[in-house]
């Protein structure tokens, strides 16, 4: 669900962009704030579409190794990528979570005059989309184990498949 949210977005900055480059080439006036609403932005959609893309096995990995090894040296390998990347969203849950408690206490912000963006949601969103990472993570270690996973790397249901 929060894919679809991101998607609207994404599309909401495009009409964003839109307007500011009319403002800026037709009115000579940009809509204020554009840069800083994107460049906060980008970071909130990228981590809202984390939880899809680990289960439904489009984060980052090569099979180079794993077609030339038996079953269950594959899943083994799938378990040791999961771990590796269950660690990476812990990190970033205690990295982040400092820096959005004091963005939030001091009132943080970007962008000068006209437009201040606060910056804690967008630190808030990466603690809490980095909590789904490392459970989806967890999740899909649980699957695999249990052989419940379609294709070796998409959890059932992630995506929706046509029938022919």
């Amino acid at each position: 669900m929060l894919h679809i949210f991101s998607a609207f977005w994404t599309l909401a900055l495009a009409f964003l962009i839109f307007g500011d480059v009319i403002g800026r080439i037709f009115l000579t006036r940009p809509i204020p704030g554009t840069k800083e609403i994107l460049q906060n932005s980008i970071v909130t959609i990228t981590f809202l579409q984390i939880p899809l893309a680990i289960y439904s096995g489009s984060m980052l990995r090569t099979t180079i190794l794993s077609d030339a090894v038996p079953p269950t040296m594959r899943r083994i390998l799938r378990t040791f990528a999961s771990l590796l990347g269950f660690a990476l969203f812990l990190a970033l849950i205690w990295g982040t979570i400092p820096s959005f408690y004091d963005a939030y206490r001091i009132g943080e912000y970007e962008g000068e005059g006209s437009l201040r963006v606060p910056t804690w949601p967008v630190r808030g969103a990466i603690a809490a989309m980095s909590a789904f990472g490392a459970f989806a993570y967890a999740h899909m270690i649980w699957l695999d184990w249990r052989g419940e996973l379609v294709l070796e790397n998409e959890a059932p249901g992630a995506l929706l498949k046509l029938e022919d």
